[in-house]
């Protein structure tokens, strides 16, 4: 089997405890959601899109020198990234030319993307973890 990439995003996030959350702490609870302090709580992704490794490289190499491309090969040394509401606009921007060619073979994966960055720009809570998997 071929190695191939996938993108998960935040789907949901619950406290691990079967107790309900004391009115008083609620906003303590959302504050600490917000800052990505997870202590009892649990991260739920759901997988939003998927490409070979070998595509991916020609995707990403597509973007000119610096650091977005330097964060998208990350994933080749590491084995995973996180794009999060501090990568939003250097990705977006970087992304938004391929996103708008209509000749590339990596357009829909580029518009999906956007979309996500968008969405993280939107509600900052929201991140994507990306993962090399054999």
């Amino acid at each position: 089997m071929a190695a191939k990439v996938i993108f998960y995003a935040l789907n949901q996030k619950f406290l691990d405890s079967d107790e309900d959350l004391p009115e008083q702490a609620q906003q303590v609870m959302y504050y600490s959601l917000a800052i990505g302090h997870h202590v009892g709580v649990i991260d739920c992704l759901k997988a939003i899109m998927e490409c070979p490794l070998a595509e991916y490289e020609q995707w990403f190499n597509q973007l000119p020198e610096g650091a977005a491309r330097r964060k998208m090969a990350g994933l080749l040394k590491f084995g995973e990234i996180t794009i999060d509401s501090t990568h939003s606009q250097l990705l977006a921007h970087a992304f938004a030319p391929l996103a708008e060619d209509l000749n590339s073979l990596h357009q829909p994966w580029s518009q999906q993307l956007l979309q996500t960055l968008y969405d993280i720009e939107q509600e900052p809570a929201i991140y994507l973890m990306v993962k090399r998997r054999q």
